[in-house]
């Protein structure tokens, strides 16, 4: 069926809505890779077998026979306790769900409308049945994550179902290009890619260049270790970026455009381009859309894995077939990007906002977040906390709300340490901090960037020296080595942050490692390049102290970095078993049978199989 008309369009929705509305029962497997990873497409799979002769099953039972919709959805939000399910009308959330639950939810919940109460999420020993009793997800405001784990990620009709393309052909009938470009300007939208560049500035600047022909692209290469947050929406809900795309490009006059993944993201390229497909086949995109005379043909590419391609320049190049290097500026991507054309780029999360705010107004996207920075922005939540998972608040919500009240504060009860934000060019953020909004301009103002939003929690148990050493290791390793401050600067500093973890360092490193960093932020070519020294400038900052430690006292107060670590046999517990020694690879443990051990640390190669095999916990380490 061809989609040729705005009526067309309202005559689909309410189609669709019909159908969906006719379902007893609609269970939603949570088919986001976290949950795929942890078995979700077997629960999948169980559900659709058992569901197919539910008929028996109901009469045996004497009960009316359901008529069930069993739907794979995007993340549902609460990653750490995957694989999920959600049923519909009843509204139960189920966790850790295994194949071998499935029997019990089709007899109690899909036939009869009872839950399974041990498949509850626990807050606090109570039973939550419901999303909207638990902390994690009731404390959030979706715009972009608003359809995400509660549409089929793979069905047109159901985001259809619930208004999709409605904005699309409100800016298409009942506006102009200028006119949409004024509405995203007024409502203030940034860029989520981690730069804030205001989307409506940078479309107006497309729009306003004499070359005709111009690109719409959008970067889905979201590089940074512990971020999954673009990945998400397009696993998820791919049709609402599209949307966003379709009206930047009625906006700019753009005829293609073209979405760049990183190839660690199969599932996301394989749900694009079945959206895409279906768009198609719908005419919602490619030649006269809704028969408005607008064209728009959409591309995927695939990324290498290149970090470096995250940045505009580097991208456009890797689309066009050539290595991913950031170019000098200007000119920019706005006057000459893709083949040297004027060109949109923008990143998933900033194309998902546009529908809700043509549909909704500027003045209702400023009812959130804070004056500088409307909106709302996604997070991944990892690290040392108690809820992992994907989250959406509104901008200026503090890191304290954040770790506490949303991600159950940090496991184990531990002492909360930092928070490393905007991943391996970003900073990180202490105890002291975590009562500030964040938004693009006051995170800026803590040394930090907002990033792409990724949120790594760390305890009383991490090792910051260690911590600067890894995202440098990152950085250094996926520089381009197109610039020499980058390329040399990277290095110079790992291998300084190297030497202080293995506690070879001396004091008169730290004062060269801020003299590298100070220079590769003001020197380097791209953005990424910039900001590749601020985990060390911020951990120098913030944490001299355990920097001095390290080289001076050669401690590790957390007790991570192996150089540092010495291994002892604690007399009162150790009955002279000699399995530590048969098990030590170099020798280093001696003793009589049946008599305490000792432990040669100059010879101790720190590898811990001593420990490991010790059943009368009589080894310890000390830093």
């Amino acid at each position: 069926m061809s989609i040729t008309s705005m009526e067309d369009l309202k005559n689909k929705q309410a189609e669709v809505k019909k159908n969906l509305d006719g379902y007893t029962c609609r269970v939603l497997v949570c088919s986001g890779t976290g949950c795929i990873a942890s078995g979700a497409q077997k629960i999948y799979e169980e559900m659709s077998r058992l569901c197919e002769g539910i008929e028996g099953v109901a009469v045996e039972m004497q009960k009316d026979v359901p008529h069930v919709g069993i739907v794979k959805t995007g993340c549902q939000g609460l990653c750490e306790l995957g694989p999920l399910m959600r049923i519909e009308p009843y509204d139960y959330q189920y966790v850790h769900v295994q194949v071998d639950d499935c029997r019990e939810i089709v007899e109690k919940t899909v036939i009869c409308g009872l839950p399974v109460e041990r498949l509850f999420y626990r807050h606090n020993d109570e039973a939550c049945p419901h999303p909207s009793d638990i902390p994690f997800l009731n404390q959030q405001t979706r715009i972009v994550l608003e359809n995400c784990g509660k549409i089929d990620a793979e069905s047109i009709d159901e985001y259809i179902s619930v208004g999709g393309f409605s904005a699309m052909a409100k800016a298409f009938f009942e506006m102009t290009p200028q006119g949409v470009i004024d509405e995203i300007s007024k409502s203030g939208l940034r860029g989520r890619g981690g730069a804030g560049f205001p989307a409506g500035k940078k479309w107006s600047q497309v729009a306003r260049q004499p070359e005709k022909v111009r690109y719409v692209v959008c970067n889905g290469d979201e590089g940074d270790p512990g971020a999954f947050m673009d990945g998400s929406v397009m696993e998820g809900d791919p049709y609402k970026m599209i949307e966003g795309m379709v009206i930047a490009a009625y906006a700019v006059g753009a005829e293609d455009g073209y979405i760049y993944v990183r190839a660690e993201y199969p599932l996301s390229v394989q749900r694009l381009r079945m959206a895409i497909e279906q768009a198609e086949s719908y005419g919602l995109l490619g030649d006269n859309i809704l028969g408005s005379g607008i064209n728009f043909h959409l591309h995927i590419n695939r990324g290498a894995g290149a970090f470096v391609c995250g940045e505009g320049s580097a991208l456009t190049a890797s689309i066009e077939g050539n290595r991913g290097m950031p170019r000098v500026k200007p000119p920019r991507t706005v006057e000459q990007g893709l083949w040297g054309k004027p060109t949109v780029l923008n990143n998933v999360e900033t194309y998902a906002n546009v529908p809700k705010i043509i549909l909704q107004g500027a003045d209702w996207f400023h009812t959130i977040g804070t004056e500088g920075s409307p909106g709302t922005k996604t997070f991944s939540l990892t690290g040392s906390i108690e809820n992992t998972g994907l989250i959406e608040v509104p901008m200026g919500t503090s890191l304290r709300h954040i770790i506490y009240d949303i991600g159950g504060g940090l496991k184990s009860g531990a002492a909360f340490k930092g928070v490393q934000i905007g991943g391996p060019s970003g900073g990180c953020l202490i105890d002291d901090q975590i009562d500030h909004p964040l938004d693009f301009d006051s995170v800026k103002k803590l040394d930090a960037i907002m990033g792409s939003g990724g949120l790594v929690v760390m305890d009383e148990n991490t090792c910051m020296v260690e911590v600067a050493r890894f995202f440098m290791s990152f950085t250094q390793r996926e520089s381009c080595g197109k610039c020499v401050p980058c390329r040399e600067g990277t290095k110079r500093m790992l291998e300084i942050l190297e030497r202080i973890v293995a506690g070879k360092g001396e004091l008169s490193d730290l004062d060269e490692l801020e003299e590298l960093a100070n220079m590769v932020q003001s020197m380097a070519l791209c953005g990424l390049g910039k900001s590749a020294p601020l985990p060390v400038i911020s951990t120098l900052k913030r944490f001299r102290d355990e920097y001095v430690e390290h080289i001076v006292d050669k401690k590790c107060r957390a007790k991570v970095c192996t150089a540092l670590r010495q291994f002892h046999i604690n007399p009162e517990f150790c009955i002279g078993c000699g399995k530590c020694a048969k098990n030590c690879p170099t020798g280093a443990i001696s003793g009589k049978i049946k008599h305490p051990h000792v432990i040669n640390n100059d010879v101790c190669i720190k590898c811990g199989s001593c420990k490991d095999n010790c059943n009368f916990d009589a080894i310890y380490v000390e830093a």
